[in-house]
């Protein structure tokens, strides 16, 4: 992984989804938000945000797909072309929106346990339990249908010199989704999702 793909990751966050997450966190819908971009250029197709409070089902990736498909299909690259970006770890939910599409990867920047723990939203891990059986969100995160990577881990693995300003971009991202979480947890109470 170059450091300029994750640079480009870390801008599409910045410049994309947290704009469109913010405006939905003030509409009352969680932090997740999401985004397509081409595998050859690394040009954004998509942007999108959670918008449960219009459709318990617009998680912040299913959202993003749906607005992919409203793209129109001459125009539209292929799903094998597209590199899926998250947020957070994808919920049961999105995991099997991303594999049901044909996207053949995704890259997210929280795991479940921060998404758990930091962020005070444990459905995730508590639905892959509940329903699946499968413990501390272990399931097959490389499999037939997809590859997932954790964009922390990815800059982790960067000699020094090259992570250094990364980690100090990824550091900011999180400060800014620690913000929107505060606000969120704030006044969920007020909104009309089913699983808070």
């Amino acid at each position: 992984m170059t450091e300029i793909l994750l640079d480009k990751f870390l801008d599409v966050f910045n410049k994309n989804i947290l704009p469109l997450t913010l405006k939905g966190v003030d509409s009352g819908n969680k932090i997740f938000g999401a985004a397509i971009i081409k595998k050859d250029d690394y040009s954004l197709v998509v942007a999108g945000s959670n918008n449960e409070t219009e459709n318990p089902l617009w998680h912040g990736e299913t959202h993003t797909l749906k607005k992919f498909y409203e793209i129109d299909n001459e125009t539209r690259p292929k799903e094998k072309n597209c590199i899926f970006l998250s947020s957070h770890e994808p919920c049961s939910l999105c995991l099997s929106a991303i594999t049901f599409s044909g996207f053949d990867n995704f890259y997210y920047l929280f795991p479940y346990e921060s998404t758990s723990e930091e962020f005070s939203i444990p459905h995730d891990l508590n639905i892959l339990k509940e329903v699946f059986n499968i413990n501390d969100g272990n399931y097959n995160k490389n499999n037939s249908y997809w590859k997932s990577y954790n964009i922390h881990s990815l800059i982790n693995k960067l000699e020094d010199s090259k992570k250094n300003k990364l980690t100090e971009s990824f550091n900011n991202i999180k400060k800014k989704y620690f913000d929107l979480s505060n606000k969120y947890q704030a006044s969920k109470e007020k909104n009309s999702i089913p699983l808070k």
